[in-house]
């Protein structure tokens, strides 16, 4: 038997694995030597397009809107936003001409601890940023989409230069994040977001991993945010640590492109065959702070769990469901897998989640090692408590039977693994 490190909450956890276990990570990448230069090098000399010092002199005097993920993801907003936010002041856009737009989607709004530490006390001193609220009635329609009238909040559609910045990695139904996902979901209202994730496109199969043309989540994205984008687009990738690896600005879609391909020569990995028993985690901190997160964890393990294998999950799920939330009511009013995974009916808050999470489950057990949820919680979620992590693992492996394979994804979604 061998040791292996989790990634699991903010400190990660050990674990005992078989010496025949496959543990499949991404390649790991040097941070780059300087972060911030980086940063300053990529708005100095887009991919194309203009630059930012070009995009502030044709809009002289203009208002500057400043995008950025929200606190379950884990872009370094620490590393990026001061360096771009000292160029736009040494430019002539100060504090007074510059205001932040957190793209929460429909996640929660962050307390002000998360904020200061999502994007620093400094920032939030200085500068104004408003937590984007897809319920709250401010969002202007840009036009339509499929006969779907696009909302984008109103700050972002009014500012003068629009500045997204992202983390890109891939996405386990619209291919990759960061890009046009700042936009919509990001600052999208409720009715928008709804059909950007409607049961019928997700239950696509080419709504995955990887996949962004013909994906018609991501069309539909891409589709939306091309009806007023953003002037730049900022996209990073990151390794283990949370360091920069590169960096890609410029238009949409050129600069994502740079990225997705950047992140697909070293998120995603081979196997010549699929596993009876997949430990898998969700990333850790913050990508694991709920069950709703994890998901997609569970989604990355289904690429390469056998039928009616088992999925063991190591996710701290620190905020719970969450509870009181649409998904946990879609959870509690579900029968099973079928009625989780089903593809019909209307679109409603966090189903999306619900579906690719019964989807898992209709071909593999989800067995949850989780310090967030308590046995009772983790059963009414349809899936099995894992107290102990080590001897789950040992059970599982002898609940498939003789001769059971493992594979072990320690950074959870962060790869991507082809099977046969």
């Amino acid at each position: 038997m061998r040791r292996v490190h989790l990634a699991y909450g903010r400190d990660g956890l050990d674990v005992e694995v078989p010496d025949t276990a496959v543990v499949v990570e991404p390649t790991e990448l040097d941070g780059l030597d300087d972060e911030g230069q980086a940063v300053l090098e990529a708005l100095r000399s887009p991919i194309s397009g203009p630059t930012l010092a070009e995009l502030l002199e044709r809009r002289a005097g203009g208002q500057v809107a400043v995008v950025f993920p929200d606190l379950t993801r884990p872009m370094p907003n620490r590393t990026v936003l001061p360096p771009l936010l000292a160029e736009l002041e040494r430019l002539g856009a100060g504090p007074d001409r510059v205001e932040l737009l957190c793209a929460t989607g429909t996640h929660r709004q962050g307390t002000a601890a998360e904020m200061a530490e999502l994007v620093g006390e400094e920032i939030l001193a200085r500068y104004r940023v408003h937590q984007h609220r897809a319920d709250d009635g401010h969002h202007v329609m840009v036009g339509r989409v499929d006969g779907t009238p696009i909302l984008l909040d109103a700050r972002y559609v009014s500012a003068d230069i629009r500045i997204v910045t992202g983390f890109v990695e891939p996405h386990f139904f619209a291919g990759f994040s960061g890009g046009p996902k700042g936009v919509c979901p990001g600052l999208a209202d409720t009715g928008t977001i709804l059909e950007a994730h409607s049961p019928t496109r997700i239950a696509d199969p080419a709504a995955t991993w990887l996949v962004t043309e013909g994906n018609p989540v991501h069309d539909f994205v891409r589709a939306a945010v091309a009806l007023d984008p953003p002037d730049l687009s900022v996209d990073v990738t990151i390794n283990s640590t949370r360091r920069l690896t590169s960096v890609f600005c410029g238009p949409l879609p050129d600069g994502h492109l740079g990225a997705r391909a950047f992140v697909e020569k070293t998120a995603v990995k081979e196997v010549d065959r699929r596993f009876e028993v997949v430990l898998t985690t969700n990333g850790g901190h913050p990508l694991d702070r709920n069950l709703y997160q994890a998901v997609k964890g569970m989604a990355a393990a289904e690429r390469v769990v056998a039928d009616a294998g088992i999925i063991v999950v190591a996710a701290a799920c620190g905020d719970g469901l969450p509870d009181g939330g649409a998904f946990a009511r879609l959870l509690a009013e579900a029968h099973g897998p079928a009625d989780l995974a089903r593809a019909g009916g209307d679109s409603q808050l966090d189903r999306w989640q619900v579906q690719v999470m019964g989807r898992v489950l209709s071909r593999s057990q989800v067995w949850l090692h989780t310090g967030g949820l308590d046995d009772e919680a983790i059963r009414s979620a349809h899936l099995h408590p894992a107290r102990d992590l080590d001897g789950a693992l040992a059970a599982a492996l002898s609940a498939t039977g003789p001769g059971a394979r493992c594979c072990v994804l320690p950074l959870g979604p962060f790869t991507v693994v082809r099977a046969p």
